[in-house]
């Protein structure tokens, strides 16, 4: 069987889904999974302190960007004893996690495998992320159960969007993937807003989560409130919140008159794209339509914060 080590969150929970999580030797420093793969080595880290503000980590990243310096690091001499077979990586976010270039400036200071397969993903939308567990079985030999993955994920899907369709309320929604400063959720978030039962009212399916204003935010004055900060945890989420509530006009916001702010774990749900996005569907769709849905994620994957 291939060795193989996953230098992104995602990919390393779709290869426990497929699984091949016995074949893993090492995971990225983001990599927590199921719990099981916590206790492989690390062979990522981050080149900026992870702790502190939104504010203070967007400062942080955008001074290495500035620098053109990578944001991450990849243990090359690690990899030179592994040896996997198989590296799987991304190519569609510098920012979010270990990238294709990172993996490919390390690569020529491990020893030569003419037969390793480097695999990197380029996920912006569900059939993008369905494509993403095809290539990763493809290149693990396990192309049948692969289909099969996605079958069952695609299945988990329709049934909620089906549900939905029939409802004659669709709540308009706001999803924010960072707070200080504010940017609005694109990629597969606008699509799981829809399928869900919402109106999603900023970021395109499929296309980078944009950058966003406050008066853009109060001037859309959406239904429902959704924090999904990429990389934030739900406790750390709804401390970051109050450089929202503070802003002119917190109270006057229709979602927040109504109590339908919601503060939720982004971390392990929607800013992954593999397949607990699934789980992230639900949630959406209970948040929207709790007198429908309850798939009781309330309090572990989300709350509500007024």
């Amino acid at each position: 069987m291939p060795r193989i080590v996953t230098m992104i969150a995602s990919a390393t929970e779709i290869v426990c889904a497929l699984g091949c999580e016995r074949d893993l030797v090492a995971r990225s420093h983001e990599c927590d999974w199921p719990p099981s793969v916590k206790t492989l080595p690390i062979c990522t880290a981050p080149r900026f302190d992870i702790h502190g503000s939104s504010g203070q980590i967007d400062e942080r990243v955008k001074s290495l960007l500035a620098q053109e310096v990578s944001i991450y690091q990849v243990d090359a001499e690690m990899l030179c004893e592994l040896d996997p077979d198989v590296i799987i990586t991304q190519a569609q976010c510098d920012v979010c996690a270990v990238s294709e270039r990172d993996v490919q400036r390390a690569l020529p200071l491990i020893d030569k495998n003419t037969n390793r397969k480097i695999v990197s993903l380029s996920p912006y939308n569900l059939a993008d992320v369905w494509q993403s567990i095809r290539n990763v079985a493809d290149a693990l030999g396990v192309s049948s159960r692969g289909e099969t993955v996605v079958e069952q994920l695609q299945d988990r899907v329709r049934m909620i969007a089906e549900r939905s369709a029939a409802l004659a309320h669709r709540p308009t929604v706001a999803c924010l993937e960072w707070l200080d400063p504010l940017m609005t959720a694109g990629n597969w978030v606008p699509e799981l807003v829809e399928l869900a039962g919402g109106c999603n009212l900023f970021g395109s399916a499929g296309e980078h989560s944009p950058w966003m204003t406050w008066a853009e935010l109060r001037e859309r004055d959406p239904d429902i409130l959704i924090a999904l900060p990429c990389g934030f945890d739900l406790a750390t989420t709804r401390r970051e919140m109050a450089c929202l509530s503070a802003q002119p006009g917190w109270t006057e916001l229709r979602a927040v008159r109504d109590g339908r702010v919601f503060v939720t774990d982004g971390n392990q749900f929607f800013n992954r794209p593999g397949p607990r996005l699934v789980e992230s569907l639900e949630i959406l769709a209970e948040m929207f339509h709790p007198e429908v849905f309850s798939f009781r994620h309330e309090g572990t994957a989300w709350q509500r914060f007024v």
